[in-house]
């Protein structure tokens, strides 16, 4: 049976035994949604209650050392099944953006790091076409860090996955054209991303490599990045969106000027989620064009 096969009788079978997670699920078709538009791109905005754990997560070295890692078989509650893929089980997320919301830890818990795994996420996105993969940094939004682990989700949710193919022309400059893989940089996006396109799997991972050592300039701890992989027409589309920030000066600030908003790739990717309901009344087009200023960068 394929894999994505596999993926959808997990849903169903997980949908049925577990309540928490198909009441999470269910929950979705009631919750609220606003855009704005930026005339060939839009950013949403969703007020998701159930993402109050993962958008407050305390991700310092102290919090993470005293708590159990939620990621690891042991501390998985006993419902929570899921489907073998090597290295890694993919199981379903039992607090979802998505209207099919994956979480695909390692087996062993090891710390979020993707340069060694670049490879696997390639292969989950060919062996999983309807779904968008994608890693969030150690300081980009990942509420397990300790953990490596990538997501995914229905691919036609996520702004960005939508709208980079159809503005190329428009907003995108070739940066290289080397060994098979198309490198270019979208601009006027509120975001600069990079785009990784191939049909050679190899290629495209070595031009990854030498990306991410370009980004590092020798230093040990990763790069800042959010990365994002689709398979489509036969080839990989991967889009990097470099970070120079965690979390908008808004997140911690006081009053009127707070708003929980603590961005990961869903964020840079044009959905931003809050799950406090003054937040998603009060944020604004400014806010969101702000925010996006002060998390991303150009290299």
């Amino acid at each position: 049976m394929q894999v994505q096969q596999k993926v959808y009788d997990l849903f169903e079978e997980q949908l049925t035994n577990w309540e928490m997670a198909r009441k999470n699920f269910a929950a979705l078709d009631s919750v609220q949604l606003k855009t704005f538009d930026f005339d060939d791109f839009k950013v949403c905005v969703q007020f998701n209650p159930g993402r109050m754990a993962s958008s407050g997560a305390k991700v310092d070295a102290k919090t993470i050392a005293q708590r159990k890692c939620f990621l690891c078989e042991e501390n998985r509650p006993e419902v929570q099944n899921g489907v073998d893929y090597g290295d890694f089980v993919i199981l379903i997320n039992p607090f979802p953006i998505f209207k099919k919301h994956l979480t695909i830890p390692r087996r062993e818990h090891i710390d979020q790091h993707i340069r060694p795994y670049f490879k696997d996420m390639l292969s989950l996105a060919k062996d999983l076409p309807d779904f968008v993969i994608f890693y969030n940094g150690p300081k980009c939004g990942a509420s397990a860090p300790d953990h490596m682990h990538f997501q995914a989700g229905n691919k036609d949710f996520l702004p960005i996955v939508n709208e980079l193919p159809h503005i190329k022309a428009k907003k995108g400059t070739l940066i290289s054209n080397n060994n098979g893989v198309e490198m270019v940089r979208f601009d006027n996006y509120l975001r600069t991303v990079y785009s990784l396109e191939s049909a050679d799997k190899e290629a495209l991972v070595e031009a990854f490599n030498a990306f991410f050592d370009k980004l590092q300039k020798g230093k040990e701890e990763e790069p800042m990045m959010n990365v994002l992989s689709v398979f489509e027409d036969e080839k990989w589309k991967v889009y990097i969106i470099v970070r120079k920030a965690f979390r908008p000066w808004q997140y911690t600030a006081e009053g009127d000027k707070n708003l929980m908003v603590s961005p990961a790739t869903v964020e840079v990717g044009g959905m931003f989620i809050t799950p406090v309901p003054e937040h998603f009344e009060r944020i604004t087009k400014a806010d969101v064009i702000d925010i996006m200023s002060q998390l991303t960068m150009q290299i």
